[in-house]
């Protein structure tokens, strides 16, 4: 199949790792500009155009603000289908109606539960137990198209975001490696979300993961309510935004944490100025 690929972090690389692992080299990518990164601000391009320049140097790269800026160039290609993971701009209709067989996208959650920016981190917030992975037909609302074929997928005790969007990017590209040709062969039948069950997510901030110290106290003292909410905090938003307090007046990142006898226990936190650091018992049990 011809297809074009949009789609520029860690979760999007490992699905176009695996489709050239198939054999399946995309006719172009479509990903974010390069970006300053870290303190230094160092100009580093998106997961997805590294992989690239390692393993296939020959296909083109599109990198526009926004994805209308190369509709020219996408409707000279001319691909059988365009395939979206982890594309974080709202692709217009002028580009989604320019693969002949349309525009596919892969999204980690059981659609339509979790529409939106952050369903993996929110299923983790929420306390789920699984999750999963779908593949739909693109259409201009927001993950609303038909689903092609989905997967469930099992959430680990005490399992953080990173794990988590890795191992639904390996199952989502094995998904797509399978359905989509099937698809395009007439073999599946897309069928419709059902719109009155749909949720939706939202981008975290840095407030989002802000721990109240007091509660944090609470919960490290065997307060089993207090003590679920932030170990799913901790666990949903690190790395990014990231769960924290204030604690001696200075702001304390939460890194790792268990509960043990129905009490939270932090493993791993990052004070203000420091580097990460194991820690044991927390000094107020």
């Amino acid at each position: 199949m011809k297809y074009v690929f949009f789609g520029s972090p860690r979760f999007a690389e490992i699905i176009l790792g695996k489709f050239l692992d198939a054999g399946l080299e995309p006719a172009a990518l479509v990903c974010n500009p390069d970006r300053p990164v870290g303190r230094k601000k160092v100009l580093t391009p998106p997961a997805t155009k590294a992989l690239l320049a390692a393993r296939a140097p020959h296909v083109p790269v599109f990198q526009p603000e926004k994805p209308a800026g190369v509709a020219a160039e996408l409707a000279r290609i001319a691909p059988d289908i365009a395939i979206v993971a982890a594309y974080a701009s709202i692709i217009p209709d002028a580009v989604l109606a320019i693969p002949k067989r349309g525009t596919v996208g892969i999204h980690p959650s059981l659609l339509p539960n979790y529409r939106g920016a952050s369903p993996i981190q929110t299923a983790l917030l929420n306390g789920e137990r699984e999750t999963g992975v779908s593949v739909y037909l693109m259409d201009a609302k927001m993950d609303h198209g038909p689903v092609i074929a989905d997967e469930t997928w099992p959430i680990a005790d005490n399992e953080q975001y990173p794990q988590l969007e890795e191992e639904l990017a390996y199952v989502g590209a094995a998904l797509a490696i399978d359905a989509i040709p099937k698809f395009l062969a007439g073999e599946l039948e897309p069928r419709a979300q059902d719109e009155a069950a749909a949720t939706f997510t939202r981008k975290f901030t840095t407030q989002d993961g802000f721990v109240d110290e007091a509660d944090l106290m609470e919960a490290e003292r065997g307060d089993v309510k207090r003590a679920d909410l932030i170990l799913r905090t901790v666990n949903a938003l690190t790395p990014e935004p990231g769960a924290w307090t204030m604690r001696a007046g200075k702001r304390t990142k939460l890194l790792a944490a268990e509960i043990e006898d129905g009490a939270l226990r932090l493993t791993r936190i990052q004070e203000e100025g420091g580097l990460p650091k194991t820690v044991g018992r927390s000094p107020s049990r």
